[in-house]
């Protein structure tokens, strides 16, 4: 099916009175984002994969390198949990972290479907609760399932039991809804202290996951001097629309945040894989 056709579906959808949900994928031979799948073999291959990028206006992406062998980000047992910006590796990859879920674009689900680029998606209760099952496909997917509490408070504003309610909460809430429970959390605003550092313990959390750039509209903001992307950095985004976005999409926003790896000759490998 082509663009055109595909994007036109999905408006002809929108205009019912009931929303309809993309299905999940459940073609057993398909993959994780970012992992070559079975069924696409032989000399067609590439051609089926750049017209599924052509789809969204961008190019193909160089598949991501084979996972490590060991991961370079693990919690030993009864440390404390890490807290990270980025991943320690020399692979010229990069990961893509989505937060909240406010917007729920069908044409996202979508997009993520024909590119397989991986990303971890960091969901507030709060913002998702309203339409749950929006998420459902992404997770059939093999997008990463991660924890960002369930009201989006400023954590070191909370006590430590406030605290590990917000985090255990979310946590039992993303594992009832979606059968997965979270390894990964982040704090909303980027904010956290020792106490968040004990509740995340406590819930069962791998690593506490901060972000080295973040994507606005058109254009990254970058923590380095440099303003460039370096190997293993943690790239945030927000589930947004167009009245957040000054009339841009959520798939139009994304589209511009791969560009802009590409064009700095990064790809993006899966998370999870990595911690």
């Amino acid at each position: 099916m082509g663009g055109a056709d595909r994007r036109g579906s999905v408006r002809d959808r929108l205009r019912g009175r009931r929303r309809r949900h993309p299905r999940p994928d459940r073609t057993e031979d398909r993959a994780r984002p970012g992992h070559p799948r079975g069924r696409e073999q032989g000399p067609a291959a590439p051609d089926a994969r750049a017209a599924a990028f052509g789809r969204w206006g961008l190019k193909p992406f160089a598949p991501a390198p084979p996972p490590p062998a060991v991961k370079p980000v693990v919690r030993a047992p009864g440390a404390p949990v890490p807290v990270i910006s980025d991943i320690p590796t020399t692979d010229k990859v990069v990961f893509l972290t989505i937060d909240d879920g406010a917007e729920k674009d069908p044409e996202f689900v979508a997009m993520l479907r024909d590119l397989e680029v991986p990303v971890t998606m960091f969901l507030t209760d709060s913002a998702i609760r309203g339409d749950y099952p929006y998420f459902a496909p992404l997770v059939a997917q093999g997008h990463g399932l991660a924890n960002h509490t369930l009201t989006h408070p400023n954590l070191r504003t909370l006590s430590p039991e406030a605290q590990r309610r917000e985090i255990c909460g979310q946590q039992d809430r993303l594992t009832e809804r979606y059968g997965k429970r979270p390894r990964l959390f982040r704090p909303p605003y980027g904010n956290w202290n020792e106490a968040t550092r004990a509740a995340a313990a406590r819930c069962g959390v791998d690593a506490i996951v901060l972000w080295r750039e973040s994507m606005q509209i058109k254009n990254m903001q970058y923590q380095r001097g440099d303003r460039k992307l370096h190997p293993g950095d943690i790239i945030l985004a927000h589930f947004r629309g167009p009245s957040e976005l000054k009339g841009t999409t959520m798939t139009e926003m994304t589209a511009n945040l791969l560009r802009h790896i590409q064009e700095q000759g990064f790809t993006v490998a899966r998370l999870e894989d990595y911690v």
